[in-house]
């Protein structure tokens, strides 16, 4: 989990004090993303009834998550394939790693928990958990980088690439919604929420990424973002809005929030959902690249 030689240039061995300090600002960043997440009863659960082949393609689709983020995150346009790969293997096993150990410490796995409901609530937490080791390791390191023109110029041109920047949104946005889509209050308040107020609700998630990415220049927000023409800031807001929107419902269909409810109640937990996630899309989206 370091920074990669360029792309033809074989890969090159770490120290071993560079990587114990890496390997801790991954912890500390895992931490710092999943520790809600750790705590939180209905995510228990959810490794508990997860199917099996839910459980392994969530481990996979974690996997091409961190691909995409370690690849694109910052805009490594160098980066070794072999680092992508690997630093991505490190970060889900470090994951895996920390997820046991806090859910034996507190005594959520045991000598009564079997095998299959371990591994569940394992793989269910470590999501969300490798995915903060990853952001944790790039973006907690205490070297300070002063801007100079022709890291300006990087910036400037990794905002006009859109795979990375969908990428990455996306990674922000499954972090922040992880976060709140296994409670029960998301469906209680989709339930109780009258449907111009979530109306209301998409409309406030579509300023707040509008105003957080093109107005508000939160963390420097000009260096990831297009702003020449007006098309652009709105094509910018609806594009996140709709990955934000995107990824709530993939979170809350992993999690079983759609289960015995109707499609009204389906959509209306998306919206609900989407307020975070566009909070993840665009704020999140621009912390984990600063």
């Amino acid at each position: 989990m370091a920074d990669a030689p360029p792309s033809d240039a074989p890969p090159r061995r770490r120290p071993v004090p560079d990587s114990l300090r890496e390997y801790g600002r991954g912890i500390a960043g895992g931490l710092l993303f999943s520790l809600p997440l750790l705590y939180t009863m209905e995510v228990w659960w959810a490794g508990f009834t997860s199917h099996p082949g839910s459980v392994l393609g969530y481990l996979v689709a974690t996997y091409v998550l961190l691909l995409g983020y370690n690849r694109y995150g910052g805009f490594r346009r160098d980066v070794h394939w072999f680092d992508v790969f690997t630093d991505s293997l490190e970060e889900l096993g470090l994951g895996l790693l920390v997820s046991v150990a806090v859910l034996v410490l507190i005594g959520r796995i045991g000598q009564g928990t079997s095998l299959q409901e371990a591994v569940g609530m394992v793989v269910v937490e470590a999501g969300t958990v490798a995915i903060g080791v990853s952001v944790g390791t790039a973006q907690l390191g205490g070297q300070h980088r002063e801007e100079n023109e022709e890291e300006d110029k990087k910036r400037l041109e990794s905002a006009d690439h859109v795979p990375g920047q969908l990428i990455i949104s996306f990674c922000g946005a499954v972090l922040f919604a992880a976060n709140v889509a296994p409670t029960e209050e998301i469906v209680m308040i989709a339930v109780e929420t009258p449907p111009w107020f979530l109306l209301g609700l998409a409309v406030l998630s579509l300023l707040l990424g509008g105003l957080i990415l093109f107005q508000s220049d939160f963390t420097r927000a000009h260096r990831f973002t297009r702003r020449r023409l007006r098309r652009d800031v709105l094509a910018g807001t609806f594009v996140t809005y709709a990955i934000a929107l995107l990824a709530s419902a993939l979170v809350l269909w992993f999690f079983g929030r759609f289960n015995g409810n109707g499609l009204s109640v389906s959509m209306a937990q998306v919206v609900v959902l989407g307020l975070a996630s566009t909070l993840g899309a665009s704020a999140g989206r621009l912390l984990i690249q600063s």
